[in-house]
């Protein structure tokens, strides 16, 4: 059987965490890694043994150089990172403890992925063979650039048949070139399959009403649904937040017929929630390619997602097995030999 292909679209970031909890003034040494929304969801899938793409920017210097090679560590397919311009994009964080949250810090104005050029991306070439593609809010937010590639991608995308997920999650404050999200997000949604949002998500961007009734997430997607007819699917995230150590989350998804919920996952130590959405998002998209099953895509999700939780770093690398092991309820943490 043709082995299932996924490509993803979006900047990677050089991560900078403050160690053992400390808050960032206190920082004397930063421990380094990688990270970047649409590049997490893609690593999950390739640790999965999903045939993963990634296509991003990295300046032309020896930074950048050590960015790609990160990547073709996580197994990505990485032919299609461009190494063009001067700087990479970096974060700081810092992580919370008890009733303390973490706090991050961005520093990506003027980095290479955000002064991209749209011609540089063959999308005809990039997708060839390619089953699913995926992309985010967080990248059209960007710069005009980098929202004008990622609104060809998904018309090419769409042309050619590929299912295109879509993360609409944003950040205003990221929003600094002259447009507003309900500029941008609506037609890059239009081209969207599955939609990963919440009920304000669907209102504030997308124009959806904002129901009030007990059943709100299920009316407005319905609502969506007939809005953007090319959106089949919709799913969302819920996390109880106890403590920044404590969280239990679940899942849903609206077929456009009926609403599915996953199991709730009760994570009691949190090592680190960077990248819990994004592993969400890679647990589902591999059980759509492999289960075909949405209420088990949403489990496996949820159950990958939990498992981030206590992992250090943007990247999931919890394996099928040991997802598979909590999805089906095995939370007691015992020693395997």
């Amino acid at each position: 059987m043709k082995s299932k292909r996924v490509v993803s679209f979006g900047e990677v970031m050089l991560r900078f965490s403050a160690p053992d909890y400390q808050k960032i003034e206190q920082a004397e040494q930063f421990d380094l890694s990688y990270g970047g929304s649409e590049m997490n969801v893609s690593a999950s899938l390739a640790r999965f043994g999903i045939d993963a793409c990634h296509v991003t920017v990295f300046p032309k210097n020896l930074i950048g150089e050590k960015a790609a090679n990160y990547l073709k560590q996580l197994n990505l397919d990485t032919r299609y990172v461009i190494e063009k311009g001067q700087r990479m994009g970096l974060y700081y964080i810092e992580k919370g403890a008890s009733m303390r949250a973490s706090q991050i810090v961005y520093d990506r104005e003027n980095s290479a992925f955000q002064n991209l050029d749209p011609a540089w991306f063959d999308w005809e070439e990039i997708l060839k063979e390619t089953d699913w593609f995926h992309w985010s809010g967080i990248t059209a937010a960007l710069s005009q650039s980098a929202a004008t590639a990622c609104l060809d991608a998904v018309k090419t995308a769409q042309k050619m048949g590929i299912t295109v997920s879509s993360d609409i999650y944003y950040r205003s404050d990221q929003w600094k070139y002259g447009k507003k999200p309900q500029d941008i997000l609506p037609e890059l949604a239009s081209y969207s399959n599955v939609l990963l949002a919440n009920e304000a998500n669907m209102h504030e961007l997308l124009g959806a009403p904002l129901s009030s009734c007990h059943e709100s997430f299920e009316r407005t997607s319905h609502d969506t649904m007939k809005m953007y007819q090319g959106i089949t699917k919709v799913v969302n995230t819920n996390r109880e937040q106890i403590s920044s150590h404590h969280n239990k989350i679940s899942s849903m998804l609206y077929d456009g017929e009926r609403l599915w919920s996953s199991q709730e996952n009760d994570i009691t130590y949190i090592v680190d929630r960077v990248g819990g959405g994004d592993a969400f998002l890679g647990g589902f998209i591999y059980g759509q390619l492999i289960y075909e099953d949405d209420l088990k895509s949403i489990c496996f999700g949820t159950a990958a997602s939990a498992l981030k939780h206590t992992i250090p770093g943007d990247i999931n690398l919890a394996g099928i097995e040991e997802i598979e092991n909590v999805m089906l309820g095995d939370s007691s943490g015992r020693i395997k030999r």
